[in-house]
């Protein structure tokens, strides 16, 4: 390796070197050299350490994973890519790179590049953070916005009111008294010892439940406040991100929630604190969804999705948050519709699919089901009027069907529980993925009871070993979209990111749940709920959530680039216009999914 004085001209406009200040920068230029590796030459050697980090000026690098002295080639580097950081940040390398033809390199030494990420935090967390918060870093170059400083924000940065407390027994005047003392919207009624903070002997009183309870249900300022307390409350740990709190109250439908420390009471946390702290009014979406008085109104609510997704996505909002925040607010939309034109029958409407997983973000296809009463008539009108209202909304009909509208999927829960049979036993894919989808179900509107009930059933497939192998085949049944080589296979509208990635992880962990008992339906949650009951390595489990994420944030930006061409929203991605970080992370994922299908045909005796 030939070194020499370090050439004039290098782009510190390309990321990341573009985060560096310009004294920065001017350090820098100092410290670099150009060397030159002759064809076949090692750069850097898997597992070691690397004396500098490189940036290709001309020429090509391959690196390649090597195992039981086989190498398999992981990805190649051209004139500007940069490798060799994670070698030199931890001090081994995760590939071997090895110039596959005369290659001229910028040399930063890792004793350089180590100071600039002690000493830059932008610069750092370019290598050391998540894709999103990459993605926020390059886009915000002086200071974040309003919005990115909610995300990163946590609950216990002087957001919570002090809690008053007030013991059972007295009256509502005596709350009342409390609340305007404290300048506060709430009590916190003690059924436990006086001096008790323990959430299981606590009740929450607003000012709204006294008002209801004096004004429309007749009570007394006389009567004990204990009969309008709300049990149990809804609590979230200090800890947390206040993204999490303003999810968990669009959820649960409340305005206020109790913050803990360690499982104790420290206060209370209303909605309007947060919202307060987000500056576009879309963030607004959840009370005028609880204002709104007709269909039309739904309609232009549903419309700001969109727009809200492009906020968030832009500002670099972790996927899984962006998808709790936005199923939350779905689940609303599609509940509401039902409460302003309540169903003829006491029914129960089921999302499934990515909804029902609470993981879908952009509106895709209805898929919806009913559960009716034993005995009562078919809610044809009902059915018909429902998907036509969310068709106006943005929802587009399923083409396979899997909606209200058609006869399938609305069934009473003893015929459910015979078309869930009828499915488990069945050898063809169509039952198979329809059982999946009802799997995922989830209850938007009417009792719970009869899905739990459905659930068990198909729960019941577990100790079937040919059911479960019919049921996890399908996520063996794409494979991953690398070559022998390490490259990427495209199509003809490119690499189809949902069959090649998505699916496998998310039907793979959808089996794996089944086959183990694991209740929630969250693909994120499934995963932890496996990792806990040691059915999944802990590594395996990190990886396939990473993996999911970023190829999810991935699709998710190509579908917003669509839409703002005023194109349809799909699941392809042109490899040719990813950067390399992307790419790189691209790689990194779908090698995650392949290592995760093999283990899948392992498990379930697949071929």
């Amino acid at each position: 390796m030939a070194a020499t004085p370090p050439p004039p001209g290098f782009d510190f406009s390309h990321p990341p070197f573009d985060l560096l200040g310009a004294h920065e920068q001017q350090w820098l230029a100092r410290k670099l050299d150009l060397v030159l590796f002759a064809p076949g030459q090692r750069v850097i050697e898997q597992a070691e350490a690397s004396a500098a980090v490189y940036v290709i000026l001309k020429g090509e690098v391959v690196a390649t994973d090597v195992e039981d002295g086989q190498e398999t080639p992981f990805g190649d580097y051209r004139h500007g890519d940069l490798f060799g950081a994670f070698a030199a940040i931890a001090g081994r390398a995760r590939h071997r790179y090895r110039a596959r033809e005369e290659t001229l390199c910028y040399a930063i030494p890792a004793e350089a590049f180590r100071e600039l990420i002690a000493h830059n935090p932008r610069f750092s967390a370019y290598f050391l953070e998540s894709m999103a918060v990459k993605k926020r870093l390059l886009r915000e170059r002086d200071r974040p916005s309003d919005l990115a400083e909610v995300m990163l924000s946590r609950i216990r940065d002087g957001l919570v009111v002090a809690p008053v407390l007030l013991p059972a027994g007295q009256p509502v005047e005596a709350a009342v008294r409390a609340m305007r003392a404290a300048r506060v919207d709430n009590v916190l009624v003690q059924f436990g010892a006086a001096d008790s903070r323990v959430l299981t002997e606590l009740g929450i009183v607003t000012r709204t439940d006294l008002l209801d309870a004096l004004a429309l249900k007749g009570a007394s300022p006389a009567d004990p406040v204990d009969a309008h307390a709300r049990r149990p409350v809804i609590a979230v740990e200090d800890e947390a991100l206040l993204f999490e709190a303003l999810v968990t109250m669009t959820q649960k439908r409340i305005h206020r929630i109790v913050v803990t420390r360690g499982g104790e009471v420290r206060g209370t946390l209303g909605l309007m604190e947060v919202l307060s702290h987000f500056s576009a009014k879309s963030h607004l979406i959840n009370f005028r969804l609880e204002q709104a008085q007709s269909s039309a109104d739904l309609h232009a609510i549903a419309q700001e999705f969109t727009g809200l997704v492009r906020t968030l996505y832009a500002q670099g909002a972790k996927i899984r948050f962006l998808m709790d925040l936005i199923s939350a607010l779905n689940t609303r939309l599609l509940a509401r519709l039902c409460e302003l034109d309540p169903p003829p029958v006491p029914l129960t409407l089921l999302v499934l699919g990515s909804e029902g997983r609470h993981e879908q973000i952009l509106k895709t296809d209805q898929d919806n089901a009913l559960i009716l009463p034993e005995g009562a008539a078919d809610p044809v009108g009902f059915a018909e009027g429902y998907s036509a209202e969310l068709q106006r909304m943005g929802f587009p009909p399923c083409p396979g069907g899997v909606m209200v509208r058609n006869p399938v999927w609305r069934r009473s829960e003893r015929e459910w529980l015979r078309t869930v049979r009828q499915w488990t036993y069945a050898a063809d894919g169509a039952a198979v993925m329809n059982l999946a989808i009802l799997f995922d179900a989830s209850v938007v509107y009417g009792p719970p009871e009869p899905l739990a009930v459905l659930k068990q059933a198909i729960h019941g497939l577990a100790g079937d070993r040919g059911a479960m192998a019919r049921f996890a085949e399908p996520a063996v049944a794409f494979r991953t979209p690398l070559t022998l080589f390490g490259g990427l296979k495209e199509g003809e509208q490119g690499l189809d990111l949902k069959k090649g990635g998505i699916f496998p992880v998310v039907h793979g962990v959808r089996a794996l749940a089944l086959r183990h008992g694991i209740a929630p339906t969250n693909t994120y949650a499934r995963i932890e709920a496996l990792v806990a009951a040691e059915r999944l390595h802990p590594d395996t489990g990190r990886d396939l959530a990473q993996a999911l994420s970023v190829l999810i944030r991935l699709r998710l930006g190509e579908q917003l680039a669509a839409l703002g061409r005023g194109e349809a929203a799909g699941n392809a991605l042109k490899v040719d216009q990813l950067r390399r970080l992307d790419l790189d992370l691209l790689r990194d994922a779908l090698r995650v999914v392949r290592d995760f299908q093999g283990q899948l045909r392992r498990e379930f005796g697949l071929g």
